[in-house]
């Protein structure tokens, strides 16, 4: 399985410090600039070219897709990433997203204030401390607390292209558990639930997020990974404890004690405190115990192994929020064929793995959970990068652009790009193949209702 090794908290800090440092104090402009941060049944074999066809059944199909466009204000399949500001203004993006990460306040509530009195681990979070990983003051300390989502909110809203306006969606990947619960990998991350000074601190955390989105429109991604994680600990997550009415009795004090109720008390929040966001869980395609995605064997029952996770994120509660996130690889594949793995995807979906077959499975977990797919940092690169750091190659960027129809046909109501690492291809260092591609696109956009 593949985990996401998430932009460097160096990095962010680096970037904030210097833009305010540049303004000599000045708080122009809050937060900083984001950078990098078997026989499918479905439409034929993905072996042999076949394709997903649109299902029926109301909400069941293609427009599913619709109602959440619809909601953001959009009607056609959303393309954005993570990337610089520039680059955001240099063609029709849809949307743009960021992380946060990296760890928490050492009190048990959000600090106040970051020029003073805030630290995370012992490290101070004022600028002339070097600042520290809490994400809440990755930003100029005199400003409260969570510049770095509310600056993001402002941009996008008041994103323009080609000297015209042009609103951008913010989206907000919420990467936790691992980082700040001071877990290793894996079946520990579950087991910090369980501990209710930490699932305060989280709770907490969360709740500042959603309260500095407030009523702007934006996509809340809850914890990439970890669900994947969640199933491969237990088969019934309403029986994995995690003290949640004790830890947020504000907000959460009739959840299931469980992590099922973690899941379903993080919706219900963002419904509480963010009421125009759309909020959705992630479905790792290994967290059946299987790569879906890297499946090379033509008889292996795609559509079923997608519906076994579809169940799992409901019993998660995953029928509760507005989408469901899915990604194709957490780097180039370019980057992994200097390691001996060839993680390319047959364009041709002549032999597998395709991208039919990714089609495949993520149908199968749309139709069951019954909500839309938005498919997340998916890489960069393309064939005319030479396989160095920040040139890898894939061809993702440049297949999905070709057939975008068939992301749509598969429930997808977005494609979401960025680097997973910071060796990756970035739409900043991928010679312009990216922003040329969404030029193209928005020139005869894809409906995501027929």
């Amino acid at each position: 399985m593949e985990r996401h090794y998430r932009e460097l908290i160096a990095g962010f800090l680096a970037l904030s410090l210097s833009a305010f440092t540049a303004c000599s104090g000045s708080p122009s402009g809050s937060g900083s600039s984001e950078t990098n941060g078997g026989a499918a049944a479905m439409g034929g074999s993905p072996a042999n070219g076949g394709s997903p066809t649109i299902g029926g059944g109301g909400n069941n199909g293609t427009c599913m897709v619709g109602n959440l466009l619809g909601a953001l204000g959009k009607n056609a399949l959303l393309v954005g990433a993570s990337m610089a500001d520039a680059t955001a203004g240099a063609a029709p993006f849809d949307g743009r997203y960021l992380y946060l990460s990296g760890g928490y306040f050492d009190g048990s509530d959000p600090c106040t204030s970051c020029a003073s009195g805030c630290t995370t681990n012992g490290t101070s979070c004022a600028n002339s401390a070097g600042g520290c990983g809490w994400w809440g003051c990755w930003q100029w300390d005199q400003d409260p607390p969570g510049a770095y989502v509310s600056g993001l909110v402002t941009k996008a809203a008041s994103a323009t292209y080609d000297g015209a306006g042009h609103p951008q969606i913010p989206m907000f990947t919420y990467y936790e558990v691992l980082q700040a619960s001071g877990s290793s990998e894996g079946a520990a991350e579950v087991k910090a639930l369980n501990n209710s000074t930490f699932l305060h601190k989280y709770l907490a955390d969360f709740r500042l997020m959603l309260q500095k989105i407030g009523t702007s429109p934006a996509l809340v991604h809850i914890e990439p990974d970890f669900w994947g994680y969640v199933e491969q600990s237990g088969s019934d997550p309403h029986v994995m404890t995690a003290p949640v009415a004790a830890a947020n009795p504000t907000d959460c004090s009739s959840q299931e004690n469980s992590v099922a109720g973690f899941a379903r008390c993080l919706i219900s929040m963002t419904r509480k405190y963010a009421t125009n966001a759309r909020v959705g869980l992630h479905a790792s395609a290994w967290g059946t115990n299987i790569d879906v995605l890297a499946n090379k064997s033509a008889s292996f029952d795609v559509v079923g192994e997608g519906k076994k996770l579809g169940d799992y994120l409901i019993a998660l509660g995953a029928t509760d929020g507005d989408f469901v996130v899915a990604d194709m690889s957490d780097r180039d594949a370019g980057f992994y064929e200097q390691q001996g793995r060839n993680t390319l995807w047959d364009d041709t979906n002549a032999t597998l793995p395709n991208f039919h077959q990714a089609f495949t499975w993520a149908k199968a977990v749309s139709d069951t959970v019954g909500k839309p797919i938005v498919w997340w940092q998916i890489p960069v690169g393309n064939a005319a990068q030479n396989n160095t750091t920040n040139h890898f190659k894939d061809n993702r960027v440049d297949y999905l652009f070709a057939h975008p129809s068939e992301v749509v046909a598969a429930n997808g109501a977005g494609l979401f790009f960025g680097a997973g690492e910071g060796q990756q291809t970035t739409p900043e260092s991928d010679g312009g193949n990216l922003i040329a591609k969404v030029k193209a696109y928005a020139a005869a956009p894809v409906a995501g209702c027929p």
